[in-house]
């Protein structure tokens, strides 16, 4: 063998690697992020139809509102389908990361519940009641229970309200800050809790028990989430088509009856 033969038959060996490095680096399966529940079901559904449009996705459950961030973040999954806009929008400023929405996905109106009363009328004075403590979600639960005339909040609190930012305050409610997914538990304790839809259909609630629901209409759409840098990658608009299919749509409608409503 010549030199100029054996230079082109290692060129070809290396083009060949190179091209069985690529194969495999596409035939590696996304990781996605949800939170355990009505994500991670509704996600099994857009498994199979990305499949078909050649996505290989791993799901990857969690049990918190903190770390699917900070594992995309750090580039331990690829994308994340758990939170609404607000949260993601304060986990940004909060915790400078480099994650954007790339699609909305579905609202979960959160509930109000309570194994001691039958609706907010009944909350005895210094009533304790549950809320997350996250600012965008403890908020939004400070939100509705203004809508429904408990509480009186500044004008200027917004969508990131704290009990700090309530002016009126007739029964003199006391405020108990969680994890929004310790606040089911919660509710052997406390007066009433506010729980979000996808922990409280985990811990065997049904929504329609709830005492008070916040309105259908809201800032609160989840979304698809991946790192900025990810964003004009073509597997993302593969994922979010899978995501906003006709076939997710019905499922969510089917399964959650009206618990959880498509946001796209």
């Amino acid at each position: 063998m010549n030199k100029r033969t054996l230079i082109q038959s290692a060129a070809a060996l290396a083009l060949s690697i190179a091209f069985t490095g690529a194969a495999l680096a596409q035939d590696k399966p996304l990781k996605i992020g949800v939170t355990a529940g009505p994500h991670a079901q509704i996600f099994e559904q857009v498994k199979k139809i990305a499949e078909k449009d050649g996505l290989k996705i791993q799901i990857v459950e969690f049990t918190d509102y903190v770390q699917p961030n900070a594992a995309l973040a750090a580039g331990d999954l690829d994308a994340n389908s758990y939170q609404h806009k607000p949260y993601l929008d304060q986990q940004v400023k909060d915790r400078g990361y480099k994650i954007t929405n790339v699609g909305y996905t579905v609202n979960f109106p959160i509930g109000l519940y309570s194994k001691k009363v039958k609706s907010l009328a009944e909350l005895k004075e210094g009533a304790r009641f549950g809320i997350p403590n996250d600012p965008t979600n403890g908020g939004r639960v400070l939100l509705v229970l203004q809508d429904k005339g408990l509480i009186k909040l500044k004008p200027e609190a917004g969508l990131k309200a704290t009990p700090l930012d309530v002016i009126d305050n007739p029964k003199k409610i006391k405020f108990v800050e969680l994890d929004a997914a310790q606040l089911p538990r919660s509710l052997d304790d406390l007066d009433a809790s506010a729980v979000n839809t996808n922990f409280a259909l985990s811990a065997g609630l049904n929504p329609k028990d709830a005492i008070a629901q916040e309105a259908a209409k809201s800032p609160y759409v989840n979304l698809l989430a991946v790192r900025e840098q990810d964003k004009t990658k073509p597997w993302v608009a593969k994922l979010v088509k899978a995501y906003q299919s006709e076939e997710v749509r019905k499922f969510i409608q089917t399964e959650f009856k009206g618990a959880v409503l498509a946001g796209f």
